[in-house]
């Protein structure tokens, strides 16, 4: 009887957990203020990403490859590890800026389209230190292609947002490529000091974009 008893117990406390977890909806609308900050700032930023892959001095390299990679059109499966020149200018001895850290992968077997993970380590004056984090699809071929901001550390923790990329530079030659991005990313404005290292920007009334050096910075206000 007593083990009866347990047994019955233990069925209707399982029973009744499943159905909770079962009850409970995919999606649910939270308050914006939940989560996000009473104010945040968007940042725009303008660089010019330098991808060599040819000759001794090249920045982005393969380290992987598919057993189809050479006989595919999109060159599918191959990676590459990167560490890319970022400059103001489209010229390659044009201030720089920063560092395009991270990989690219063929993962598209019909269209010419890269799996990208990136970090922009900046080194520029107040940003210096400060990353973004982007992954997501480039379709190469496309005459602007977006990516989305993952997130950041620096000025830029919790950073959301994305970015514009336009080719336009290759080699066909050899595929080294000049490609231009405009990035949008927003900065929680809610912690004291956060808003030091952009000279006062989100103070109530600072509305304008200000340059540093060719990088905007454009508040954003609700």
């Amino acid at each position: 009887m007593a083990n009866n008893l347990i047994s019955t117990t233990f069925l209707l406390i399982l029973s009744s957990i499943i159905f909770m977890a079962k009850s409970q909806p995919f999606s649910t609308s939270l308050p914006r203020s939940t989560f996000r900050p009473e104010r945040e700032n968007v940042t725009r930023l303008h660089f010019f990403f330098h991808d060599v892959v040819g000759g001794p001095n090249a920045t982005a390299i393969r380290v992987a490859a598919a057993p189809i990679t050479n006989t595919s059109t999109t060159g599918f499966g191959a990676v590459v590890i990167m560490d890319n020149l970022l400059t103001e200018g489209s010229n390659p001895n044009s201030k720089r800026v920063g560092r395009a850290q991270g990989m690219y992968a063929s993962a598209d077997m019909s269209n010419m389209s890269f799996m990208m993970v990136q970090n922009y380590a900046f080194e520029d004056e107040r940003f210096n230190g400060s990353t973004l984090s982007v992954l997501g699809r480039n379709p190469i071929t496309s005459p602007v292609r977006e990516l989305p901001v993952v997130g950041g550390t620096g000025v830029f923790r919790f950073a959301s947002g994305y970015a514009e990329a336009r080719t336009i530079f290759l080699n066909e030659t050899n595929g080294d490529a000049i490609v231009e991005y405009n990035v949008y990313a927003t900065r929680s404005g809610h912690r004291e000091g956060a808003g030091e290292a952009f000279a006062g920007l989100g103070k109530s009334g600072n509305t304008a974009p200000r340059k540093w050096g060719g990088v905007n910075r454009e508040p954003l206000t609700d």
